[in-house]
């Protein structure tokens, strides 16, 4: 294992300990929160629940994936992500959610593992003019993306309809819109992250904040609302990180 190499683990190692802190005093306040707010006793923690207790590791491992990739260099967070979409996949089986649980196993997992490949084999070139930068896509691919966003809200609303009919959730037709945003936003972000196209956070923008609304006007979770408001900010942390990483040259679409 050469020095670079060694120096990504380091620095990937660092965030899993990071993420281990934030979110081991996310959890300290919400158990505070639940013992000093009488109102909010046993609706922020749930412990007893097979699903919650997957998803505490899946969020953590998410964090520190999320904080390694926000180097741009760093594809070795990717093995991370593989990780904690692993578990996330086991969570959404654990509630039934057979559909989420297919598109972490057989979409998500494998988008990361060819990032792993492709951020590698990007990292290896000697050429200045070839360097593997963070870029926004092209005016054109962008309007496809987000048509493709649009499809696959669509898709999933039929779905939800016609096929997921027995689940209460799928009776509301905002939840059904809010669902589909986070089903389409995190195919599109996970995709173009293997590319490594700044487009890619702006849809985890989306999907955090998608799953702040899901958690308010449909589920009124409030552990899920302070979840996807963590991971808003910990997204946009590292939107602006690769929005500083990205030559002028390379800024696609936002070019005037």
């Amino acid at each position: 294992m050469n020095s670079t190499v060694t120096k990504l683990w380091c620095e990937t190692t660092v965030n899993s300990l990071i993420a281990i802190v934030l979110f081991g005093a996310l959890l300290g306040v919400l158990y505070l929160a639940e013992l000093w707010v009488p109102a909010l006793a046993g609706k922020l923690l749930f412990f007893n629940d097979a699903a919650f207790c997957v998803g505490i590791p899946a969020s953590i491992i998410g964090v520190a994936y999320i904080l390694s990739i926000k180097n741009p260099e760093n594809y070795t967070g990717f093995y991370l992500g593989v990780a904690s979409s692993a578990l996330l996949g086991i969570q959404f089986y654990l509630n039934g959610l057979y559909d989420l649980t297919f598109l972490y196993f057989v979409v998500f997992i494998p988008f990361q593992i060819m990032a792993i490949l492709s951020w590698k084999k990007g990292s290896k070139t000697e050429k200045k003019d070839d360097v593997f930068a963070p870029e926004f896509l092209t005016t054109s691919t962008m309007l496809i993306t987000f048509v493709a966003f649009i499809g696959i809200i669509a898709i999933d609303y039929v779905f939800a309809t016609f096929v997921m009919y027995g689940d209460s959730l799928c009776e509301n037709a905002v939840a059904k819109i809010i669902s589909g945003s986070m089903i389409a936003s995190s195919v599109l972000a996970n995709y173009w992250l293997i590319y490594k196209k700044n487009d890619s956070w702006l849809y985890w923008l989306v999907y955090s904040v998608a799953g702040m609304l899901l958690a308010v006007v449909v589920t009124s979770n409030i552990f899920s609302l302070v979840l996807f408001t963590f991971f808003l900010v910990i997204n946009a942390i590292a939107t602006v990180a690769w929005i500083k990483a990205t030559p002028k040259e390379k800024y696609g679409w936002l070019k005037k």
